[in-house]
């Protein structure tokens, strides 16, 4: 169940903690900061928000717990990334509003496709963007060390 206190926010300038915090957090706890990393989240609105993406929060009694963001490869196709929920806010739903809000904001921007980048490791995500609809696709090489599975889902 979705805790009803849970609300998705907008990045706006001054938010620039909560999604390095967050993405350090889940990173460091089952994989590695990459170069990448720590270039996207020490500059989110360069990085993100000034090449065209959207950085997504999620409050919780005055917190923030989770953050997603859709990241600019061409104008219709956008990577889900970023997206991490604290470890003391898991079991809320916060993935899955997460996830929902990213789908809505995909479809209102007439956005084709979204893509993402995960691990098979990480059961619970994956069997998520399943259930959503992402379909596994091949795997370029390169781009995340991390990565050992990337997924897609056409918007309809």
């Amino acid at each position: 169940m979705i805790h009803p206190e849970i609300t998705i926010i907008d990045f706006e300038n001054g938010l620039e903690e909560p999604i390095k915090r967050l993405n350090y957090e889940w990173l460091e706890r089952y994989f590695r900061l990459e170069d990448s990393d720590i270039k996207s989240l020490a500059y989110p609105k360069a990085e993100i928000i000034d090449k065209g993406g959207f950085i997504f929060y999620a409050k919780y009694q005055d917190e923030f717990v989770g953050t997603a963001s859709l990241l600019k490869k061409s104008d219709a196709i956008y990577e889900l990334g970023k997206m991490a929920v604290t470890e003391k806010a898991q079991g809320l739903g916060i993935g899955k509003l997460l996830i929902e809000h990213c789908l809505k904001f995909a479809r209102d921007y007439k956005i084709e496709k979204l893509i993402l980048y995960s691990n098979t490791q990480l059961g619970s995500a994956i069997h998520l963007y399943r259930k959503y609809g992402f379909e596994e696709v091949e795997l370029e090489s390169g781009l995340y060390e991390r990565a050992n599975i990337k997924m897609e889902l056409r918007i309809e």
